[in-house]
């Protein structure tokens, strides 16, 4: 495919305008020229970016390429949550899952219109609504210029993940050459050189970088960080130990553990993932390494445990069903009776098992779902 871009304007004899050619020896500003050849007719890529500083052409070629039809510009209500926007007439777990497909798992954000949320949880709705329509031909324009450069990459591998997942081809128009690792890219053409490169059959041209992640067993001290993030305001696990997730000592992944009465089974919750970590695959996989420990006895009891976790995350939900590790063990469609819970914990503190909160569960409508981790060897055979 050969583009030839071919843009012009009025040549201006103002003072001023002549006063700048004379100093800059700019004789040829009115026009602009740009040719690029792209061996992309084919249908056997997924993802192609186009990179180069500003005004070198990119999005001349994006529209050059399909049209200006292919270029990627969501419209959002300005008076409904985003959640109700996301390809209103598909399935409700297909919006959330590219919600959370593409890290913005936040759920307060899901119930926010588009213009009140972050540059970032902005940049994570668009890909979203991108997913989730899965046209066969996307152009994404500034794809990731305006958002933390964490929160890019991140986002940039999300997407990937995400989009390969769809039959639709999809070219990114970038400044940035520091998500190219990171997405992967089929092809990719740089418009500062005119230079293309493409992956060979079965291949990809970069190769996504790697990250440690360390876990730390602590008290709660890092859950004031963690806290705003997670969807229930509820208090702290008692007798609970906590873990913390770190990348280069940055806090990434929170997860509490404690125990159920006998010291039969443990019970995980207030998992955590930092924002500009979400759809990195930290979660999952920091939730099972620590499962695993408790599996082998690697607690503080010294014990065995298979533990048992619960959520009403759709996304979260889906990913533990498809993880062989993880077997179902319950799905309630709403809570206890929230009057009587609070009862209950009242009784406790006269008896001086917990200190009164005024704090009750139950009493909503949260489709809770529970899961026990059954380890990797019986895991492997289920």
């Amino acid at each position: 495919m050969k583009l030839a871009i071919r843009h012009s304007c009025a040549d201006f004899d103002s003072y001023r305008a002549a006063r700048v050619k004379s100093l800059f020896n700019c004789e040829d500003a009115a026009a602009f020229h740009l040719d690029a050849d792209l061996p992309i007719e084919d249908e056997a890529w997924s993802i192609g970016v186009i990179v180069g500083p500003s005004g070198s052409g990119k999005s001349s070629l994006g529209t050059a390429l399909w049209g200006d039809d292919a270029l990627w510009r969501p419209r959002w209500p300005a008076n409904a949550p985003i959640i109700d926007a996301i390809d209103p007439a598909g399935d409700f777990n297909a919006a959330t899952a590219a919600l959370a497909a593409v890290g913005l798992g936040s759920v307060p954000a899901w119930l926010r219109p588009y213009d009140v949320l972050s540059n970032g949880e902005r940049f994570r709705a668009d890909l979203a609504r991108l997913i989730a329509e899965a046209p066969l031909r996307a152009v994404v324009d500034e794809f990731s210029s305006v958002v933390d450069r964490q929160i890019a990459r991140i986002g940039a591998m999300a997407f990937a993940k995400a989009w390969r997942r769809t039959q639709g081809q999809a070219v990114l128009l970038s400044c940035h050459h520091d998500i190219l690792d990171w997405i992967e890219p089929d092809w990719v053409f740089d418009t500062a050189t005119a230079q293309f490169e493409r992956a060979a059959a079965g291949s990809r041209l970069r190769r996504r970088p790697t990250f440690d992640l360390e876990i730390a067993e602590t008290g709660w001290e890092h859950w004031p960080a963690f806290e705003p993030h997670h969807y229930l305001k509820l208090p702290r696990m008692i007798a609970a130990k906590c873990y913390v997730g770190t990348v280069n000592g940055a806090p990434v992944a929170h997860v509490a553990f404690s125990t159920r009465p006998g010291l039969v089974e443990a019970r995980a919750c207030r998992l955590v993932v930092m924002p500009e970590w979400q759809g990195a695959g930290v979660g999952l996989r920091f939730l099972n390494a620590i499962c695993e420990r408790w599996r082998l006895g690697e607690n503080r009891f010294g014990l065995p445990m298979p533990t048992l976790f619960h959520t009403s995350h759709p996304g979260l939900c889906e990913a533990l069903r498809r993880d062989q590790r993880w077997t179902q063990v319950s799905a309630a469609l709403f809570g206890d009776n929230k009057q009587r819970s609070i009862e209950s914990m009242r009784l406790a503190s006269q008896r001086g098992r917990m200190a009164v909160t005024g704090a009750g569960f139950g009493g909503h409508f949260r489709a809770v779902q529970g899961f026990r981790y059954i380890g990797r060897e019986i895991g492997a055979c289920a």
